[in-house]
């Protein structure tokens, strides 16, 4: 939504004061200790565990869980911390519903599985409310590593090179750390700052300076960057956003959802936050479904959630679908917008059906449209270039960098990278904190073991 625009029907202060506190609430509230003991008791401690193939940080959670039932959830933090030093926003965030919960036995046997990520968050919150961090640096190596991008992936690999001994700089372009966690996860997930909290504990390992402002290929060169370090780790995540193609989309009211649900979230107060009356939130994954709950929950009147393809190709788990419907949004799929109406703001969107004929989707000559003074573009992120020089240029798997397993780029001796910005990545915090913590192994490998004519820049 262009700054300076105005849009009549997106006002702030649609709900009275107090409901803003009630509807932005925690999501799951944390156990008590007598709540976390019963539910860890439900565990069969497996041999063999199928949760911990599910997870992708491989957290060994029947040992978590049996320290927590044995009244040790320091204990327990640390065997999470060990494979996921963010634990505690993966505890909050992760889809464990399609990871670790889905696999687990109970849910095989009951439909009910054993809370793995409310056990996890017990125990994380218990050791970073106790301002314990309990890793130590290794002796200095002299080595020094940047890490480009301050989100999950590059904490995660800052933090394994720290505790290696090497001194990381990591390059932030916004003035925040955290990444998605910060900017792009909803509110009612991560409650009371806790993203700044997990980071300022992660922090105390040493070793690590964050330069925020600082975007490579805008206010830092890539080469620069690379000359200067004897190794770099990209971990920027996707920053640009697609764009719907239409004439109209730069109107008043128009905006991407990653923009709304980042502004919500490092809002002071949220009864100040405009927004539509009827709103309609263009996509079908987990930022679709974030933007449009929380617009509900600021009081839009009207949500509506348009997805392109069948129900059945929703990014969004089923869980997070009938989030989105108990909180009152509207799920249309096998449709795509063909034109925005409005004169300077939008005030309708005109939709067309769609089929799905043998993977390809074709455009039908019959739709619709829904009125809308405020519309949200959920479409999926792209990468942003480091550089400018196409000779230069790391190389890429479509529209992402392409990556060997250890998360080095083949083509840039040194380079590494993980998370959303790779063709491996999950759009999924954890698989971006497992492959940080991965390519951390693999710079320290690259560093000690490689010949030094084997380090030199290509």
């Amino acid at each position: 939504m262009e700054t300076g625009r105005t849009t009549p029907g997106v006002v702030a202060g649609r709900l009275p004061p107090d409901a803003y506190e009630t509807n932005f609430a925690d999501l799951h509230p944390r156990y008590d200790p007598h709540e976390a003991h019963v539910a860890a008791d439900r565990c069969y401690f497996c041999y063999d565990a199928p949760c911990i193939t599910a997870c992708p940080t491989a957290i060994d959670i029947p040992l978590f869980i049996r320290q927590i039932a044995t009244g040790l959830p320091e204990a327990a933090a640390r065997t999470i911390f060990d494979s996921n030093i963010l634990g505690g926003m993966c505890a909050r965030v992760c889809p464990t519903e399609t990871l670790c919960e889905e696999a687990c036995v109970r849910e095989a046997a009951e439909g009910k599985p054993v809370e793995i990520g409310r056990l996890q968050r017990y125990a994380t919150d218990t050791l970073i409310g106790a301002g314990v961090h309990p890793y130590t640096r290794a002796a200095p190596t002299g080595r020094r590593i940047a890490v480009i991008g301050a989100g999950p992936g590059g904490l995660s690999c800052a933090h394994g090179l720290a505790r290696r001994g090497h001194d990381v700089t990591v390059f932030e372009a916004r003035p925040r750390p955290g990444g998605l966690n910060e900017y792009g996860i909803a509110s009612y997930k991560t409650p009371d700052g806790f993203a700044q909290k997990e980071v300022a504990w992660l922090m105390q390992i040493g070793g690590i300076t964050i330069e925020y402002g600082a975007e490579i290929g805008r206010d830092r060169s890539f080469d620069d960057i690379r000359a200067a370090h004897d190794a770099v780790f990209i971990g920027n995540g996707l920053r640009g956003v697609n764009a719907l193609g239409l004439d109209g989309e730069d109107m008043a009211g128009v905006e991407d959802a990653v923009d709304f649900i980042a502004r919500l979230r490092q809002a002071g107060d949220r009864a100040a936050l405009p927004v539509g009356r009827d709103v309609v939130v263009i996509g079908g994954g987990m930022t679709a479904v974030d933007a449009a709950i929380q617009a509900r929950l600021l009081g839009a009147q009207n949500v509506t959630m348009v997805y392109r393809r069948g129900a059945e190709r929703l990014n969004a788990s089923v869980y997070e679908q009938n989030l989105a419907q108990i909180n009152g949004v509207r799920l249309i799929t096998g449709a795509v917008p063909v034109r925005l109406h409005g004169d300077r703001a939008v005030e309708r969107v005109e939709f067309a059906y769609t089929s799905d004929e043998g993977g390809r989707l074709v455009t039908m000559n019959d739709g619709f449209w829904l009125p809308a003074d405020q519309v949200l573009k959920a479409i999926g992120q792209v990468m942003q270039p480091l550089t400018a020089d196409p000779e230069a240029a790391l190389d890429l798997d479509g529209t992402k960098l392409r990556t060997a397993g250890t998360g080095a780029v083949p083509s840039h001796p040194g380079v590494f990278a993980g998370g959303d910005c790779t063709a491996s990545g999950e759009a999924l915090t954890v698989t971006a904190v497992a492959q940080g913590r991965d390519a951390a192994a693999a710079i320290h490998d690259y560093l000690t073991d490689a010949q030094p004519a084997q380090k030199e820049p290509a």
